[in-house]
Parts: C-alpha cells; sequence; structure tokens
C-alpha cells in the first residue's frame, strides 16, 4: 500500500509546545526507491521521536538510511522513492500521506527547515546570497520586497557574517565553504522554524571551521527554541551534540537512548562497532579498528539480522530471525537478541569499556 499519493486537508495544530512535548513521531517508516526496474528498499520500518527543544542525532555508515529518513520528513524524496508504509506524525498530520507541494510549503521552509551538507550546491551561484535568503522570506512569510531585504540583513548578521550591507550584494563564489555555510543555516532559519534538520552539516569543512559552525548550531537552537534533527557519522559531533542518539543500520534503527546510555551503556553490537571506530581511541602504533565487512545489499530481502553477517557476538537465531525491539529503560531500546532472557551474557569489548574516561577528559559528559 502506497501512503504518500493521497492529498489530505492540512490541519495543523499550532498549540504551543513545552520542552519535551513530543514533536515529530515516526512509526514503522518504510521506504522503496525504482532503480533501474529493480527495488531498493531504504527503509525498513524506521522510527524515531522528536521532541521540542531537543537535539536529537542520527548516527550510522553511509548507507545506514539516515539521510533517506531525513528528507522523509521534509518531504524530499526523489521522484523515484515511495513511503509505502508507516506514519510520520507532526501537529496531528501525517507527513508520509501528504503528496500535495502547495501543503508541503506550509511547512518546508516555515515549520520544518535543512541545513544540507555541501553550502555550494545547495545555493545557487548565479544569484546574489541576500536575494537567496529573501526569496525564501517572501515566499513563506509574504514581507514585501523592503521588509523582506531588512529580515535577510538581520538573518546575516545572526549567523555571524560581518558587514551584512556588503555581503548581501555578494554571490556564493565569494564566500569561503564555512561562510557560505552560515548563509545556508540562515537561508534554514530566515523564517523561525520550529524543527531545523541538519544533514552533514560540517563535513566538507576544516576541522576549525566544523567547531563554530556546532557552535552557532547550538547557540541558534538555545536563542529560537529549536529543536534539532542531526545527522552524521562522526560520533565525535555527537558527543558534543546530543541529547538523544538514533542508531541506524540497513534501514533500522537499531538503538536509541539518551547520549549517556548510548556512549556508556550500549547494547547493540553494531552501537559498540561505531564507538570502537573512533579514532580518539587509537593507539600509537597500532591499526585503527575497522568494522569487517560490508553493509547488505538493500536490493534484496534481509533474512534475520541484517548486521549478523559482521557481528563477532552473532547468535544462530540472529541469521534465521529478525530482533524484536527491546526496551532497557523508558528511553532506551534496541534490535538485538542479546536482550532475549535467554541469550548468554556477552559484555561490549574492551575499547569501548575504556571509552567512558576518554570521554570525560575530552567533552566534560
Amino acid at each position: 500500500m502506497k501512503t504518500n499519493n493521497t492529498n489530505i486537508k492540512m490541519k495543523l495544530d499550532t498549540s504551543p509546545k513545552n520542552y519535551g512535548d513530543i514533536l515529530i513521531e515516526a512509526k514503522d517508516v518504510e521506504v522503496i526507491f525504482n532503480l533501474r526496474g529493480k527495488k531498493l528498499k531504504a527503509l525498513r520500518g524506521a522510527g524515531l521521536v522528536l521532541r521540542s527543544g531537543e537535539t536529537l542525532t542520527i548516527v550510522g555508515e553511509s548507507g545506514s538510511g539516515k539521510s533517506v529518513l531525513s528528507k522523509t520528513l521534509i518531504g524530499m524524496l526523489d521522484k523515484n522513492g515511495t513511503i509505502t508504509n508507516g506514519s510520520i506524525l507532526y501537529r496531528g498530520v501525517d507527513l508520509a500521506r501528504i503528496s500535495r507541494e502547495e501543503d508541503w510549503l506550509t511547512i518546508r521552509g516555515k515549520r520544518i527547515a535543512m541545513i544540507f551538507q555541501d553550502p555550494m550546491t545547495a545555493l545557487n551561484p548565479l544569484k546574489k546570497i541576500g536575494e537567496q535568503i529573501r526569496e525564501v522570506i517572501v515566499m513563506h512569510c509574504g514581507l514585501d520586497a523592503r521588509a523582506s531585504r531588512t529580515a535577510a540583513l538581520e538573518m546575516l548578521e545572526k549567523v555571524g557574517i560581518t558587514d551584512p550591507e556588503r555581503r548581501y550584494e555578494q554571490y556564493p563564489h565569494e564566500f569561503s565553504g564555512g561562510m557560505r555555510q552560515r548563509v545556508v543555516i540562515a537561508t534554514a532559519i530566515a523564517c523561525n522554524p520550529e524543527i531545523l534538520i541538519c544533514d552533514e552539516p560540517t563535513t566538507a569543512l576544516d576541522v576549525t571551521i566544523q567547531a563554530q559552525i556546532l557552535e552557532l548550531i547550538k547557540k541558534l537552537q538555545k536563542d529560537m527554541g529549536l529543536s534539532v534533527l542531526f545527522i552524521t557519522h562522526d560520533l565525535g559531533v555527537v558527543a558534543k551534540m546530543a541529547d538523544k542518539i538514533a542508531v541506524m543500520y540497513a534501514g533500522q534503527v537499531v538503538e536509541e537512548g539518551s547520549v549517556e546510555e548510548i556512549f556508556y551503556d550500549s547494547r547493540h553490537p553494531y552501537t559498540w562497532a561505531l564507538l570502537a571506530s573512533l579514532p580518539q581511541l587509537g593507539v600509537k602504533g597500532k591499526e585503527l579498528f575497522a568494522i569487517k565487512g560490508t553493509p547488505p545489499s538493500l536490493f534484496k530481502e534481509i533474512q534475520g539480522d541484517a548486521f549478523a553477517p559482521r557481528n563477532p557476538y552473532a547468535l544462530q537465531v540472529d541469521f534465521y530471525h529478525e530482533h524484536p525491539l527491546f526496551e532497557i529503560s523508558p528511553t532506551h531500546r534496541a534490535r538485538t537478541w542479546l536482550l532475549d532472557a535467554n541469550a548468554p551474557k556477552v559484555e561490549p569489548p574492551e575499547i569501548v569499556v575504556k571509552l567512558r574516561e576518554h570521554l570525560k577528559k575530552t567533552t566534560g559528559r
């Protein structure tokens, strides 16, 4: 059953939300792409909960479904992608059922905004950056030319771009990578959204600029009361930014919990492998840890646990039966047979155990 081709009447609940209230709840989301006559199941029953005022970070290897899930939340799937199951509830509306672009425009940019990975491709090279911000304000906020220009200048200043009058008239190629990303952020927050999706916004930047952009996002979140969905493969970024973490593998969320639960009490072997892969844990003269094998092909039907062939802790049942979602605490859940009452007791690898002290020293968490 396709769920995104039914026109619905938009009835958004616009009542104020308190900190911690649920804003988006995605359940059992399935997305299929048709590629050259074949079907690729990019999301396989994925779900998440984003709460008001919090930062939820989605982590996982490339191809795990992070970006597909984020684009699904904002109606930006490629034309060959279809939501075939599940629901995405946002303020009383199921986003999985919206198909009309005019309906999406009442949400995308105005209530839910997105920062993309590469600022150069997110900006039009032929337009002045000020005009690119201004046209978003005109489209979603309905301001006239003069008021929208003033608002655009305020946005440039808000994201730390000095001399906004001069910068307004410049083109993207006249900005550094970090400054272009600030422009993209200014465009995203121009209409005061309540949710900001950040799709690996620091990947194309050097380490110093990365830190500045992360601090800017944290400051904007505090000043504007934003809820942030942050997609990344960098666990160092996660430790600094996250309140909650969702770990994705092969189109599923395999573990979710608070940042402390995931870093200090994770239960899924894939989460252990990601933590062990942190380059900060490397020892001079020894090879860095790497997860053996490759993720499964999503063109094929997956039997059992998708991570089983790469999992040194795999049980026989992992190769035949898909794992249920076990609740560890009210905020911590994981999909692994190791949490079954009949499973043998398995401790995380030593390198993950050592992670706590390292993180306390480097992040203070």
